[in-house]
């Protein structure tokens, strides 16, 4: 009975750390895109030859899959990487919108579309709806602005003027900014 006692608390304690170092996690996911609205970054959707593993495009251009690349980035994450592995190994599950016939590690974890796969394969995806409670710092939304448009950007701690939602760090056309716009466009995509 003790010896089940204390494999019980093992367990109950592992657990409490793995929730606690998953909620620093997304803390210093949300942060992470905080710092990067105080880069000054020219929206640029241009391909970009760059390099393999850690490759980013110049630091002063970028488009809204860059600031999740490099949010993920200063915590540790390498997307490009993730996403490129990803896709040599299971490159029918992601989308053929581009007609490649073989990854491309310059541009695939660029792509909005690209992203939702590896997150929706890797990640958690929570659930889309219309309430702000549901989204919190650190999580990963993507958005169908119209036709084929996608976006996507990080929720961040900060709230909205009203106090009603959280903002988003994404870059639109503006640069790596932090805006209230969680519901400005349709949600396709939620994860943690």
């Amino acid at each position: 009975m003790k010896k089940c006692l204390v494999i019980f608390k093992i367990i109950l304690f592992t657990i409490s750390i793995y929730g606690q170092s998953n909620t620093v996690l997304y803390e210093n996911l949300a942060e992470a895109a905080m710092s990067l609205t105080k880069q000054k970054v020219k929206y640029d959707p241009s391909y970009f030859k760059i390099k393999y593993p850690n490759g980013d495009v110049p630091s002063d251009k970028g488009v809204c899959t860059d600031v999740v690349i490099r949010a993920f980035r200063l915590i540790g994450i390498d997307l490009q990487k993730e996403v490129h592995q990803d896709m040599r190994t299971h490159f029918e599950k992601y989308p053929n919108l581009w007609k490649q016939i073989r990854p491309d590690c310059n541009i695939d974890h660029r792509r909005v579309p690209n992203l939702m796969t590896y997150f929706t394969r890797h990640r958690t995806v929570l659930i889309i709806n219309q309430n702000p409670q549901n989204y919190s710092p650190g999580d990963i939304v993507s958005w169908n602005l119209g036709g084929a448009v996608t976006h996507i950007g990080i929720v961040v701690k900060q709230k909205s003027s009203d106090g009603k939602r959280h903002m988003i760090v994404h870059n639109i056309g503006a640069g790596q900014v932090i805006e209230d716009c969680l519901f400005k466009y349709k949600i396709i995509g939620h994860y943690k």
